[in-house]
């Protein structure tokens, strides 16, 4: 069930990454990256996560159920058994948060996966196009609207 082989990239961290300390500060080694996401329904986005894009949940509980794909990790959380002060608990929000955030998956196939997301009967967003940077990409959200952008070079 791999679809796909890919890297999920996300620039949020990019000042650090790219330089921001200072010459002769230690910089972070060795990192890696789960996504994770708050979610209204476990069972949806499990099945959405395995049956649109492949992923293969892995140990998991009730409350967290992590998604692997390749080296892509998804850990999907139940929203609403965040504790009282965590920064997306739904109770807490007077505004939206984590607006900006595109979820990158680089696949090996872009048009075999959009047939398999098709296929699944999901919407897409917006069809497939070659980009002025290169890529290839099409676009779709999860069934919590997390905007995903499927893409291949």
């Amino acid at each position: 069930m791999k679809r796909f082989a890919g890297v999920v990239s996300l620039l949020l961290l990019a000042a650090i990454a790219i330089g921001a300390a200072p010459n002769d500060a230690p910089r972070p080694q060795g990192m890696s990256l789960r996504l994770e996401l708050f979610v209204t329904d476990m069972e949806k986005s499990k099945t959405f996560y395995a049956k649109v894009l492949g992923f293969e949940p892995q140990k998991g509980s009730a409350n967290y159920q992590p998604m692997k794909s390749g080296s892509v990790l998804i850990g999907l959380g139940l929203a609403k058994n965040l504790p009282k002060q965590h920064y997306f608990n739904p109770e807490l929000q007077s505004e939206r948060r984590g607006l900006g955030a595109e979820i990158v998956l680089e696949v090996a196939d872009v048009q075999a996966t959009l047939a398999a997301v098709k296929a699944a009967g999901h919407p897409i967003l917006s069809e497939l196009r070659k980009q002025p940077w290169g890529a290839t990409d099409f676009r779709i959200t999860d069934p919590d609207g997390y905007y995903l952008r499927i893409t291949s070079h």
